[in-house]
């Protein structure tokens, strides 16, 4: 089993999001014998964002891009790269002010490739990134889930359908804003969601 983890947090020590999920991966790999893990942490090693010259380098056709143009590219393609390697994928993924982080942001822009990880087909687009299961560990300072102010949720549930990332199960520790005993419940819960997710 080849297990991504994907750390979003801003932070790269004292996060949640982060302590779930790598919660969820030492289940997954007591499970698994011989389990290969990668992990990229995009706090302590960020993804440039798409910007001008990104967009320019990535509709260059190769064989006419600068080095400067195919290094830009090579970037992006070493994520996708690692996502098409994956088995199971497991990103943690604050909320920061009702939204994914910039981080978590710029590595959705990097993996979505038109004709490499979607396509768009007579019958609307298909998701290439097929037969993987996703965990996403969600980590919030307020009361969120199942409330109509969780856009988070419906832009994750969006574009991981979109290039074909639909097994996917979604954890919550949430209240983190509102005193140590509603952290202390909250992990409590994120940690029985993750037992019984991985069970």
């Amino acid at each position: 089993m080849n297990i991504l983890q994907i750390n979003s947090s801003a932070r790269s020590t004292g996060s949640e999001s982060t302590r779930m999920a790598d919660s969820i991966v030492a289940k997954l790999v007591q499970r698994s014998e011989g389990a290969r893990v990668t992990r990229r942490d995009l706090a302590s090693d960020p993804h440039p964002v798409l910007d001008q010259a990104a967009l320019q380098a990535l509709f260059t056709p190769a064989d006419q891009r600068s080095a400067e143009q195919a290094a830009r590219v090579a970037l992006d393609d070493a994520l996708i790269a690692q996502v098409q390697a994956a088995d199971v994928i497991v990103i943690g993924a604050p909320m920061y002010n009702f939204g994914i982080t910039v981080q978590l942001k710029s590595w959705f822009d990097a993996i979505a490739r038109a004709g490499v990880t979607f396509r768009y087909t007579a019958t609307g687009p298909e998701g290439l990134l097929k037969n993987k299961k996703v965990y996403v560990a969600l980590s919030r300072g307020g009361f969120h889930k199942d409330g109509g102010n969780d856009v988070q949720l419906a832009h994750l549930k969006t574009f991981l359908g979109f290039v074909g990332l639909t097994d996917v199960t979604y954890i919550y520790s949430e209240g983190h804003g509102m005193g140590a005993d509603a952290v202390a419940k909250a992990q409590a819960a994120a940690n029985e969601q993750i037992a019984e997710a991985v069970a």
